[in-house]
């Protein structure tokens, strides 16, 4: 079976990957395999920590993903020869004043009610556990089970997996999915997916990064820390830290606000983030859906559509490619994913 892959991504190279040990023949085009949404993002695998109001469906989607990451990994590592950087570390929720005290609260509640694992720490538990925190911060919540993979080395592994695996990578652009040569078309395109399968509610929402390194002088986090508008993420003397959600369409300037805003929110929970090298400033383009939820599955009897993963796409890769190639290896499809079909939104349009 020939595959095209449209989207180099870390959906589309998961899927690609995943096809090509299938033994199918596998091409994935992409003519900016650099501009994925995954190359700024910072990799954390959180569905708890991430969790938000409304969406128990995508949290059990989450929830099988992050359980596939560590056999995930270690398979990848081992097909590419690349490690991806998958780091079991946890994540610590932190209040800065009271009212993100009643938020988290208010969320540790309704994680109960889930069946999730949350521990909630005081504000004198919090810091024994990660000292760069400023001394005002009011207490947490640790989440044990969710980790983080670095998303620039599992951008590489994957592309090594591809074509260690026989695919084939090409900077090619394709206007429509019927000038491809292949028995099946996998759209895995991010938020320019539309362009290939019109009609798809999938938009661009910007999100804004920094990087920061130590220094001598800066206290910089070992933990991944989550405030409500913040979080920062620590690896190989940097920290990474995000990120804005902007509706302003397909976007990526960088700008002085969000920097601002940022590196605010930031040093409020570590101080010693004021000393730290500003290394860089980047902006992506998330793929967006009306219910912030993925759209996998068929279209037609030759395309498959993977994307609108939104802020959830490096953690969904394992179970999202799982689902695309037994999907087109066999025509059916898994029941993880049976609720998130693209025809869900027409039903939510039908009168």
């Amino acid at each position: 079976m020939r595959v095209a892959v449209v989207g180099a991504g870390v959906i589309g190279l998961s899927i690609a990957w995943r096809c090509a040990q299938r033994g199918m023949t596998v091409t994935v085009h992409d003519p900016e395999p650099t501009r994925a949404a995954a190359h700024v993002a910072a990799g954390m695998l959180a569905p708890v920590t991430e969790l938000h109001y409304g969406e128990e469906a995508l949290l059990a989607l989450n929830l099988e993903s992050a359980r596939r990451w560590p056999s995930f990994a270690a398979e990848l590592a081992e097909a590419s020869g690349v490690d991806p950087g998958y780091l079991r570390c946890g994540t610590l929720t932190v209040a800065r004043d009271l009212d993100d005290i009643a938020a988290i609260d208010a969320l540790r509640t309704y994680q109960d009610e889930l069946g999730l694992e949350v521990e909630r720490l005081t504000s004198r538990e919090l810091r024994r556990r990660e000292p760069a925190l400023a001394t005002g911060v009011r207490g947490g919540l640790f989440v044990a089970d969710d980790h983080q993979v670095e998303s620039r080395r599992l951008l590489r592994a994957l592309r090594s997996g591809v074509t260690r695996s026989g695919g084939q990578l090409v900077s090619s652009a394709p206007r429509s999915t019927e000038e491809l040569d292949a028995d099946v078309v996998v759209v895995a395109a991010g938020w320019c997916s539309p362009d290939l399968v019109p009609g798809l509610p999938v938009r661009p929402v910007k999100g804004q990064i920094l990087r920061v390194a130590v220094t001598p002088t800066a206290v910089l986090p070992t933990h991944v820390l989550r405030g409500l508008d913040v979080y920062l993420a620590p690896r190989h003397g940097e920290v990474v830290i995000g990120a804005t959600v902007e509706e302003v369409g397909p976007d990526t300037t960088v700008t002085a606000g969000a920097v601002a805003d940022l590196l605010r929110a930031a040093w409020e929970l570590v101080p010693g983030i004021a000393e730290a090298e500003l290394v860089e400033t980047a902006a992506g383009l998330r793929p967006g859906t009306p219910d912030n939820a993925p759209i996998i599955g068929a279209v037609d009897h030759r395309v498959v559509v993977a994307t609108g993963h939104y802020r959830n796409g490096v953690l969904l890769a394992p179970v999202t490619a799982d689902a695309v190639a037994e999907l087109v290896d066999t025509g059916s499809v898994p029941h993880e994913v049976v609720p998130f079909g693209a025809d869900r939104f027409a039903k939510e349009e039908a009168p």
